[in-house]
């Protein structure tokens, strides 16, 4: 979590109450009885409080320890204690019919330590929450799975609506910040999946506050429009917990609107582009409005 001495340097924009809520307690109970993870929680996600008191999540499946060790993200690292748990699709889309969702995300740690990056069980997730909640859409922020095609086909011949996979940072942070991650590859991911399912949403989100420039944020979106990514997430990055990368600065507010209006220029067709935006905050409302 943020110390207290970090809450102080926040710029005012970034200063908000977090309530605690009736509504957010009922689902901090439904998803402890079924023994199911979100991002929310693990990531340590500014926009909990907000998001649980108005009965959304996004769901994190696969468990929660990761196979990469990210300098930007909350989630525990290490080698996951468990294979995959083949009852998690349905609990998963029994809980997502009770909290009565007309849009469900859900996203993943990374499980490298997988064959199959652990593609076999998102298809069979995607599929329950469709078989459940067949008006509802579905929105799956992936891995990279190391940039194996036949295991994102998995995924996109699941059929979600949104297929959103983070570029999150510049090429130039890539070894710091995320290693074991290539931007290259996350690039290609975005590409293929485009040029795989056309008409399948593609989206994908961008950090600031790590120490990049403006030149390489433009470089970034460019690459992204050139990969057709549809949807755009830019947020500012928030130290979760100590012992992660330090915040080099904050963007005031005015910057996110550059930043949004130089991305609609270059013909992504939604931008949501503003300090607490993260990839799946409002995720329906951005998929409403593209």
């Amino acid at each position: 979590m943020t110390t207290s001495a970090e809450k102080r340097r926040l710029p005012p924009w970034l200063k908000r109450p977090l309530p605690r809520s009736k509504g957010q307690k009922r689902l901090d109970q439904m998803l402890g009885a079924q023994r199911l993870h979100t991002v929310c929680e693990e990531a340590a996600c500014p926009n909990k409080a907000q998001c649980f008191t108005h009965g959304t999540a996004t769901f994190m499946i696969l468990g929660d320890v990761c196979t990469r060790r990210c300098q930007f993200c909350g989630v525990k690292s290490g080698r996951p204690p468990n294979p995959p748990d083949p009852d998690e699709p349905r609990r998963l889309a029994d809980t997502a019919a009770a909290m009565k969702l007309s849009h469900v995300v859900i996203t993943s740690v990374d499980r490298d330590d997988l064959p199959d990056g652990g593609s076999t069980h998102w298809s069979a997730v995607v599929r329950a929450v469709a078989a459940g909640l067949p008006h509802s859409t579905v929105e799956v922020l992936t891995p990279d799975f190391q940039g194996q095609e036949d295991q994102i086909d998995r995924v996109i011949e699941s059929a979600p609506r949104i297929y959103n996979h983070n570029i999150e940072t510049v090429p130039s942070l890539y070894r710091r910040i995320q290693p074991g991650s290539v931007y290259e590859r996350s690039l290609k991911v975005l590409a293929y999946v485009e040029s795989r399912a056309p008409r399948m949403t593609t989206k994908s989100g961008l950090m600031v506050g790590l120490g990049e420039t403006r030149a390489e944020i433009t470089q970034v979106l460019r690459d992204l429009r050139s990969a057709g990514v549809d949807m755009l997430t830019v947020g500012q990055y928030l130290k979760p917990e100590p012992g992660l990368a330090d915040v080099a600065r904050y963007y005031e507010p005015r910057e996110f609107d550059e930043i949004r209006d130089e991305a609609l220029a270059l013909g992504f067709p939604m931008v949501a582009s503003a300090p607490f935006v993260r990839s799946s905050y409002n995720a329906k409302e951005q998929f409403l409005i593209s």
